[in-house]
């Protein structure tokens, strides 16, 4: 069945089952390959995208979900002024080591700024809940969150 799509402001069509998963429309039907297929089971993150602004685990979302929503991935989510904030953050304070999960965790947090643009700590551990960093850079993740929202310094 043919899906059309708007995914990072441009009107894509995608000839896949229903119940395909967001991800793998992305990915292999699509081209973006910025998330990640990390459990399947959307408990570690690296999928996650946003629809019409709300983060969603991709790799179980199905296709025929989406509906009318945008989609917005990492290869959109710069483009927008929170986006771009939290990518500059990213990389000035060299949050990344091995990157896997890293596309994900910006997807988060751009959700989460865009909705509470000055988190608490709590904010921060409430919206990052669930996107799993195996090099463990949560303390560079949350120092990017509290830099993108001018509440630290980079």
């Amino acid at each position: 069945m043919a899906f059309t799509l708007t995914v990072n402001g441009e009107t894509k069509t995608a000839d896949v089952d229903g119940d395909t998963p967001l991800l793998w429309v992305l990915r292999d039907t699509l081209g973006l390959v910025g998330a990640k297929f990390g459990c399947g089971a959307a408990l570690c993150g690296a999928c996650t995208v946003h629809l019409d602004g709300a983060p969603v685990r991709a790799c179980v979302t199905p296709v025929s979900r989406v509906g009318k929503k945008a989609v917005t991935t990492i290869e959109g989510v710069g483009k927008t002024p929170v986006g771009a904030k939290v990518q500059e953050a990213w990389k000035a304070i060299d949050v990344p080591q091995c990157g896997y999960c890293q596309a994900g965790q910006i997807m988060s947090a751009t959700a989460l700024l865009t909705a509470k643009p000055k988190p608490t700590d709590a904010d921060i551990d409430a919206a990052m809940n669930g996107n799993l960093c195996r090099c463990a850079t949560y303390i560079r993740i949350r120092k990017a969150i509290k830099a993108a929202s001018g509440q630290a310094e980079v």
